[in-house]
């Protein structure tokens, strides 16, 4: 796989000749000139916005949950034409074809392969093989160990105050058990949005830190403007956990589809939930025999119910609605609890000069 080059504008090529004021583990390990990771999306991280933090200097992770494999193949050949900088996909570790989009990663010379859940020691393996760093997203300290020991090359370790799917401890006491428990790079993300948070984590002992709601918050993402707006607008108490959408912690903003989710009752959610099904089984090619196979997939060990599975549905439709059609009134809205400290839409270049200035600024501060 060769190294990553430096953009003619000079902005953030990374890699040997890309300079960065804040060298780190993460830096070194994926070429990039920040220590700053934009996250893998569903709906939201497609080749425009990935591209545009990729320049920007950050490792920006391109989302293929919401793909098919074709479609997935096209992303990564949209954003490698759009950048030489080095970027990565994001994947689902209990996918029946993960397999199938490791292979594509390879072919294409994905420099990065982030997963929502621990991969496989032998997709672990596979990928590194290839020259593909690996890096996993966890958010407990003996998750973090064990991908460790399977060789994963760093983590990304999400505290509670994250969007989408969360745990309930806070960044501050997750990020240095984990620090403190192996030996790879660790990447903070749950509550960063600007470079005090950046100075913070790397105070830590992180390498960098992740954000998922401020790159979204961007002028290069898609999200339409109505729904930014919503985001906008939110104060930190507008910022919910819910369990309705799909069985499991899920942080979302408030709405009002939200608190029609939190008082339906058990037949209406799953009536909601099967035609959610049907609609993403149309939108994705899958028979109805494949999605049964993949709700066991998600099962993981957890004491899901069928209920609990077909609810899982809600989850791709409900996004979209929201992040490609605009439809606040149907759809929901995943969202870090940094959205109630957000009130403007950079550009992703606007914003990495920002945070890496900011992080300088808040260095440059400290005593002694």
């Amino acid at each position: 796989m060769s190294e990553p080059r430096p953009r003619a504008d000079g902005r953030a090529g990374g890699g040997p000749d890309g300079a960065t004021d804040f060298p780190t583990r993460l830096t070194k390990l994926v070429g990039v000139r920040h220590p700053l990771v934009q996250t893998g999306m569903g709906w939201v991280a497609g080749p425009r916005l990935v591209s545009a933090a990729a320049n920007a200097g950050a490792l920006g992770i391109l989302a293929s949950a919401t793909m098919t494999p074709t479609q997935l193949r096209t992303a990564v050949r949209e954003v490698a034409s759009r950048t030489d900088a080095p970027f990565g996909v994001n994947l689902r570790a209990d996918a029946l074809d993960a397999r199938e989009r490791v292979r594509i990663i390879v072919d294409e010379g994905v420099r990065v392969a982030s997963f929502a859940l621990a991969p496989s020691r032998e997709l672990i393996a596979e990928l590194k093989d290839a020259g593909v760093v690996v890096i996993p997203s966890i958010g407990a300290r003996r998750h973090a160990e064990k991908v460790a020991a399977w060789g994963a090359d760093a983590v990304i370790v999400q505290g509670g105050e994250g969007g989408g799917h969360t745990g309930s401890v806070a960044t501050t006491v997750l990020l240095p058990q984990v620090v403190d428990a192996v030996d790879i790079p660790v990447i903070a993300a749950g509550g960063f949005f600007d470079g005090r948070g950046l100075i913070a984590a790397l105070a830590y002992g992180a390498a960098g830190i992740a954000m998922g709601t401020r790159f979204l918050l961007t002028s290069d993402s898609t999200v339409p403007p109505a729904v930014q707006a919503r985001y906008l607008e939110a104060s930190v108490k507008d910022v919910t956990v819910t369990t309705k959408v799909d069985g499991l912690p899920h942080r979302m903003l408030h709405s009002e589809l939200v608190a029609a989710l939190e008082r339906s009752g058990r037949t209406v959610a799953l009536l909601r939930a099967v035609r959610h099904a049907a609609s993403f089984r149309k939108l994705s090619g899958l028979s109805w025999s494949r999605m049964i196979r993949e709700g066991l997939a998600m099962k993981h060990g957890k004491d899901l119910g069928w209920g609990q599975i077909l609810l899982a549905a809600n989850t791709p439709m409900l996004l979209k609605a929201s992040m490609v059609d605009g439809r606040t009134d149907l759809g929901v809205m995943a969202s870090g609890q940094v959205a109630g400290l957000i009130d403007d839409l950079p550009s992703c270049a606007e914003l990495v000069d920002r945070i890496m200035a900011e992080a300088s600024r808040a260095r440059a501060a400290l005593p002694g």
